[in-house]
């Protein structure tokens, strides 16, 4: 099988997120694709607002009606910083014989040489990046054995720190974020 997995800190997940997971499933044909929400970013320590189960809850809810997708908790389990590497490790334990790819905004490009383990990473999986808007992307260091694809799609500028904003400022997330996402943030009384 032909498996992506899509990292991030879906903190909330939005139409940016998703439209992104079906470009990339539609472009390479994949047979699944696993979201997998991060409990810490270590390039991102600031960037985790709500709780993992909130994170969670939100990720099930956007999804839930989706057979493409599916959701890892793995890292959420795990908790403290995610590094990509631990979680290839054990997804390719859990998938020996498939061709896995981790899914990345092409923001993370210049930066993949700071990533733990790297040129292992490099060996247990191929890189799709995906062009963010107002974030051109540059290249990868040079990395030896990295398989690093684009991909093309719809450019959805929106950012989750952007609506974490408008909530707090009492402003609409209609149209940025599927409406279940909208209903939990409500209920949870989410980043105000």
């Amino acid at each position: 099988m032909k498996i992506g997995f899509f990292g991030g800190s879906f903190d909330p997940v939005h139409f940016g997120h998703l439209i992104a997971a079906q470009d990339a499933y539609e472009q390479y044909q994949f047979d699944r694709i696993f979201l997998v929400p991060a409990a810490q970013a270590p390039l991102k320590p600031n960037d985790v607002a709500s709780s993992p189960a909130d994170r969670l809850g939100m990720l099930q809810a956007a999804i839930e009606w989706d057979r493409r997708f599916e959701i890892s908790d793995y890292e959420l389990k795990k908790g403290g910083i995610s590094y990509t590497i631990d979680s290839v490790r054990y997804f390719r334990t859990c998938f020996p014989n498939d061709d896995l790819y981790w899914i990345i905004g092409g923001d993370q490009l210049p930066r993949m040489n700071m990533w733990r383990g790297i040129d292992e990473l490099a060996q247990l999986v191929e890189f799709i990046f995906l062009e963010r808007p107002g974030h051109p992307s540059k290249p990868a260091p040079e990395i030896p054995g990295l398989r690093l694809h684009r991909c093309d799609g719809h450019l959805i500028e929106i950012s989750s720190s952007e609506l974490r904003r408008r909530v707090r400022q009492d402003l609409s997330l209609h149209y940025f974020c599927p409406q279940e996402v909208i209903a939990h943030i409500e209920a949870k009384q989410l980043y105000r």
